[in-house]
């Protein structure tokens, strides 16, 4: 049973993480962070490798540890938080490995994945990156994509 619950609270945290992105891009990265976020919609007006956005990547990482050593310091009664934590560290993995390897091709790591759900999210994503600005902007998540951008490409 504690298996158990601990694998429910830790996709529990998962999932909840696509609403938090999902939030954070559309009313802190594309609000008062914009600043921030900016450069990665302007890509090719940045220098070197690293955009100012790389650092929310250090901002979710911050609620995770909170969770790693809170909830291992106070395991007696607190040992849940460590599997929000363990979530909260896969989603951003996994947010990694889809947005900034095989969106953003930052890292050369693997090739086009030919399915309908990865096409879907690089349509979506597609569809984000085609405004510049903070405003006007669509499809925030990363995961969970609109049935439109399922269909086939429109010209």
């Amino acid at each position: 049973m504690t298996i158990l619950f601990y694998t429910f609270v830790t996709v529990t945290a998962f999932l909840a993480m696509e609403f938090v992105a999902w939030f954070a891009h559309k009313y802190i990265m594309h609000g008062w962070l914009w600043n921030w976020h900016e450069d990665h919609h302007k890509p090719h007006e940045k220098e070197g490798f690293f955009e100012k956005n790389d650092r929310f990547f250090l901002v979710f990482a911050i609620p995770s540890a909170a969770c790693y050593i809170l909830g291992s310091v106070y395991a007696d009664h607190w040992f849940f938080l460590f599997f929000i934590g363990v979530g909260i560290s896969l989603y951003g993995f996994t947010y990694f490995l889809i947005h900034d390897v095989y969106i953003h091709r930052r890292f050369n790591w693997f090739k086009v994945l030919d399915g309908k759900y990865s096409r879907a999210i690089l349509r979506a994503h597609g569809a984000h990156h085609s405004k510049q600005t903070k405003e006007d902007c669509e499809s925030f998540g990363l995961l969970v994509v609109s049935k439109k951008f399922f269909g086939k490409r429109v010209k």
